[in-house]
């Protein structure tokens, strides 16, 4: 196999499903926070850094776990795992795609560029959550969604230190406070509620591999709620959908947003169908069927705004 295929296989190119989990909710945010289109600029610069990120957490999280994943049948022939590609050769792979990212990045404005750091530290946590907390969905669920925040701070942002008047961002006294209100209340409920989301498909993934971590002792929420997977799962779905829908219904077009809630409830109650009887396939079907749903909600945010 070439080094090119080896580094696609490490980044899950094959697999996109992983970055599209990541994607919808952004863009829904990046709708919300414009109030409509928010132009082809912010549109793919979300879009390509999303993919590169994830692409660059692949890389993180596979020289954190290669000594795990060897005893988990799933992930045991992953190229870092397998020794086809060194650590400090998946770390520089990881390192460029996150540098590239964070150029794209330079090209929004300063508070975006300020978030960027704090999504690139819990990039960086997750992969080690999993031998602290017992629920480490929660760490991923912060970082997936943290998208959400950057997209407001890209739209509601601005050259800050110009905005108070200084030459320089560091002598504007209300540097930090321009940084922290770019991103209004709404966006922090929208990534509340999309924490669940997260929840609810990476316990599906956990699910998969939990004869595998409870024998090399690794910590996840499928370990954690036991034989409550299965309707904690399906709260954590119903939740997601609560939130996001009490947060936008004064914004979006009520009969757009509740033909939207049937396609997404139709597809929750799909997803209890498939786990259930907690079989591998089974769960493992549920979790990459779930960027299904994040499109359903992204439509319904495009639509409800566009058709109120």
């Amino acid at each position: 196999m070439s080094r090119l295929n080896l580094y696609l296989d490490l980044i899950r190119w094959n697999r996109p499903a992983g970055w599209l989990l990541l994607l919808w909710p952004s863009l829904a945010a990046l709708w919300v926070a414009a109030d409509g289109f928010p132009g082809w600029h912010l549109l793919i610069v979300f879009t390509l850094g999303t993919i590169l990120m994830r692409s660059a957490g692949c890389c993180v999280n596979d020289v954190a776990d290669r000594e795990f994943d060897k005893h988990v049948k799933r992930t045991a022939q992953r190229p870092v795992t397998s020794g086809r590609v060194a650590v400090k050769e998946a770390l520089g792979v990881g390192a460029v795609l996150a540098l590239v990212a964070f150029l794209l990045v330079l090209t929004t404005d300063l508070a975006a560029i300020v978030w960027s750091f704090a999504g690139l530290v819990l990039a960086l946590v997750y992969p080690y959550a999993k031998r602290l907390v017992s629920m480490p969905q929660a760490v991923l669920g912060v970082a997936f969604s943290f998208g959400i925040p950057m997209a407001f701070a890209a739209v509601n942002g601005g050259p800050m230190w110009e905005l108070f008047g200084a030459t320089s961002p560091w002598e504007a006294s209300g540097f930090w406070w321009g940084v922290w209100h770019s991103v209004p209340p709404l966006a922090w409920l929208l990534m509340a509620g999309n924490l669940f989301w997260v929840l609810a498909y990476d316990t599906e993934y956990a699910m998969v591999d939990r004869d595998d971590d409870l024998r090399i002792g690794m910590k996840t929420s499928a370990i954690t709620l036991g034989d409550a997977d299965v309707p904690a799962v399906t709260a954590f779905y119903l939740v997601f959908l609560a939130v996001w829908t009490g947060v936008l219904w004064g914004q979006v077009n009520p009969a757009v947003w509740g033909a939207m809630l049937v396609v997404a409830l139709g597809q929750v109650v799909w997803h209890w169908r498939l786990i259930k009887d907690r079989t591998r396939d089974g769960c493992f079907k549920a979790f990459r069927l779930n960027h299904w749903l994040g499109f359903t909600v992204f439509l319904g945010v495009v639509a409800g705004i566009g058709l109120r």
